[in-house]
């Protein structure tokens, strides 16, 4: 068994608050304690043994493994339509941005290949290496389809919406719809039946309709504001149903692109940080660079970090990473860090039903963490208790 680590010295995020100059006891895969320095413990005190490895954080932050709802891929390789190599590479992309925990999204495809798929991304995540599957789409809006096929677009119906909740073997664990289509709201019902989330997003619905879907049982915004109807002062939308609803928790994508910076501070600050999730909505060129990518059918040109269909112009997906996302959340919109840690850890991992074990630097959790420097840079990132990034070497 690896010896016991006490990262010390760090400013520590807790859920209870940020304590400096704090500790986080790891032992094994686990976290074993935690907190407010204190006078070195006796042998046989149930604390870190005298031999245990010292880690000093001085000057440094420590915050909880990041977790993504919402993730296409990474370091060139897709989660969408790539083999489980392809998938395995993306996952260790973000996973050296901080990102221990991350849902394998797919993109608009033929339903066939869509449950084909789903069953090769079951199981990884029954290895544990993804946290399970979103599907954003095929049940989509043509009106908002974004970077979708629209050949490929249809109603949810039920019935389909039910083969792919079956394919994935227990591993759906959202799936993104236009929830005013035919089917729609029947599908919402399903869906909460069986614990998956249902996310209203690439939506044309009206403010009344979105209450429906929120009444049915859905829970989660698909990157707010992005592929559904503007907020009207008169005509509403499901942006003003979505934000004001306690059930519903709303996804950010805070990479500069998808969202002005007052967009994102309105969301924020009238949701609260318990009901905001960042996600990077990544595709292939997170963290890889730019070039020609394929999003499931559609070819996309991704020129300065900015991912674009070729045909069309809409934007596709993003480049972002959750590290950066912190980065820029804190330095640039100014939110607390606190608040930070709850919409990128704390808050999706709740949706996902993994906070006992995930989401927070908290005793018997999986030792899940992330090491910022006082920038708000990512120089270490620890994952079931084994360093991805030693910030001693980094």
């Amino acid at each position: 068994m690896a010896p016991t680590k006490v990262l010390a010295g760090a400013r520590v995020v807790l859920p209870t608050g940020t304590v400096d100059d704090g500790r986080v006891i790891v032992e094994g895969t686990r976290i074993a304690g935690g907190g407010p320095p204190g006078p070195e413990p006796a042998e046989g005190s149930g604390q870190a043994p005298v031999d245990a490895e010292q880690v000093d954080l001085s000057g440094h932050w420590l915050v909880p493994g990041f977790v993504d709802l919402h993730n296409h891929g990474g370091g060139g390789a897709s989660f969408a339509g790539g083999t489980a190599e392809d998938v395995l590479k993306g996952v260790h992309t973000h996973r050296a941005h901080g990102t221990t925990t991350v849902v394998a999204s797919a993109v608009t495809g033929d339903l066939d290949f869509l449950a084909r798929h789903a069953g090769m991304l079951a199981e990884l995540a029954q290895q544990g290496d993804i946290a399970g599957i979103h599907f954003e789409g095929p049940f989509i809006s043509p009106c908002r389809k974004g970077a979708h096929d629209e050949q490929l677009l249809r109603d949810p119906d039920p019935a389909e919406v039910r083969k792919l909740v079956d394919a994935a073997h227990g591993q759906a664990r959202m799936m993104t719809l236009a929830t005013e289509l035919p089917g729609g709201l029947d599908s919402v019902r399903l869906l909460a039946e069986h614990g998956v989330i249902a996310a209203v997003g690439h939506t044309d619905a009206t403010y009344e309709q979105t209450l429906l879907a929120i009444d049915a049982g859905a829970t989660v915004a698909t990157h707010l504001f992005n592929a559904m109807p503007p907020l009207g002062h008169r005509a509403p939308g499901p942006i003003a149903a979505l934000l004001e609803d306690e059930r519903v928790t709303v996804e950010l994508i805070n990479d500069g692109t998808h969202l002005h910076p007052a967009a994102l501070q309105l969301a924020f600050h009238h949701a609260g940080p318990d009901r905001v999730a960042f996600i990077t909505d990544a595709m292939d060129a997170a963290g890889f660079g730019d070039g020609r990518y394929m999003l499931g059918t559609l070819e996309v040109e991704v020129a300065d970090g900015v991912a674009r269909l070729v045909e069309g112009g809409s934007i596709a997906g993003s480049t972002l990473t959750l590290d950066r996302a912190f980065k820029r959340a804190v330095t640039v919109d100014g939110l607390p860090v606190e608040g930070v840690v709850a919409a990128i850890s704390a808050n999706p991992a709740r949706l996902l039903g993994l906070d006992d074990r995930i989401g927070s630097l908290e005793p018997g959790k999986d030792a899940d963490l992330v090491v910022l420097d006082a920038g708000f840079d990512l120089v270490g990132v620890m994952r079931r208790g084994e360093w991805v990034i030693d910030p001693r070497t980094a």
